[in-house]
């Protein structure tokens, strides 16, 4: 049986169809919020959630551009949980499993809503790969980090890697 998260995975590139730069995008923000989670130590159910969440944070961008021709936080906040819903619905998870994924899909640009480990690990992969995305310089980053980060794992990632003090 293959891997819920890979399933996601493959229904998320399949849904971007070519968009190579969103695509690879949602695979580093997995990367990080999987690692941040585990080493902060989420498991089980709550990890799923936060991989899940990470795969689909931006599947909101396709519909948002179209409608509103912007890829802004706003329009992908609403645009997203209703493709997710979509996108999980085949897998016959929990309305609570759904309902969290969809949560912090929903709010993940919205940062005065973070409401739990899952979610502070997915709004810290999301900075970790923006900075370098959007080539944000040091001076920048760690007023990020200052801001928006608290777990530890984020903090020594973010400093390590764009060398904060």
């Amino acid at each position: 049986m293959v891997n819920l998260i890979s399933e996601i995975t493959e229904k998320m590139i399949i849904y971007f169809d070519g968009d190579v730069k969103r695509i690879n995008h949602a695979l580093k923000v997995h990367g990080f919020a999987k690692t941040i989670g585990e080493i902060e130590g989420i498991s089980g159910e709550k990890l799923k959630i936060l991989e899940a969440a990470a795969i689909l944070h931006d599947i909101g961008i396709k519909e948002s551009e179209k409608k509103y021709s912007s890829s802004a936080g706003k329009y992908q906040e609403m645009e997203g949980p209703p493709i997710a819903r979509d996108i999980l619905r085949e897998f016959n998870l929990r309305k609570d499993f759904v309902d969290r994924v969809c949560y912090l899909i929903g709010n993940h640009h919205t940062y005065d809503r973070i409401n739990g480990i899952d979610f502070q690990a997915l709004i810290e992969a999301d900075f970790i790969v923006n900075i370098f995305e959007d080539g944000i310089d040091g001076e920048h980053a760690s007023k990020i980090c200052q801001k928006y980060f608290r777990t530890d794992t984020g903090i020594s990632f973010i400093k390590s890697m764009y060398r904060i003090k």
